[in-house]
């Protein structure tokens, strides 16, 4: 089932979630709304706050089907991040804020543990881009929001441009 986003400045966004204490069959179907709902607003990433739930879920899908490459996809129940190295500014966006972009600093690479749908407990390191959005994720599900820590602010109309001329950054 597809829903709709939450917008920001919707309270459930900036409230801490509750751990998901067991993998249910509604789980299991969370899960599936959450990527369905990932894919028809055009997103890497989604948490369940930014479908009206309070529970430690969320997902990031990195790749490009249409480029040809291969899409990896995370199912994240209860992650947190163990470790955290280096540091890099990049820029963001997000579902719940529409065409809203800013650079904001970031661990270059993280260790995220978690559970997987079949209630195995997972640990990936990720770097660069996907480090990235784990954190804007896991930022959600601790009620945090990527415009709280905006270092520049990227008018909508200059994201192509500003992107070109930090392509090599």
């Amino acid at each position: 089932m597809r829903y709709p986003v939450v917008l920001y400045p919707d309270k459930i966004l900036k409230q801490q979630t509750r751990p998901v204490v067991e993998i249910t069959d509604e789980m299991i179907q969370l899960l599936d709304d959450l990527y369905e709902t990932m894919l028809a607003h055009d997103g890497i990433g989604i948490a369940a706050p930014q479908i009206g739930k309070n529970l430690r879920i969320a997902i990031v899908a990195l790749g490009d089907e249409e480029e040809g490459e291969e899409v990896e996809i995370f199912e994240l129940i209860n992650p947190q991040i163990i470790q955290k190295k280096g540091s890099s500014v990049d820029v963001e966006g997000c579902l719940s804020l529409p065409k809203v972009y800013g650079t904001v600093e970031r661990a270059e690479e993280v260790t995220v543990r978690y559970i997987n749908r079949e209630g195995h407990e997972m640990e990936v390191d990720a770097y660069g881009y996907l480090a990235r959005a784990f954190q804007h994720e896991i930022d959600h599900l601790n009620g945090e929001v990527f415009v709280d820590k905006i270092i520049e602010r990227i008018a909508p109309e200059e994201l192509d441009a500003f992107m070109e001329e930090h392509i090599d950054d």
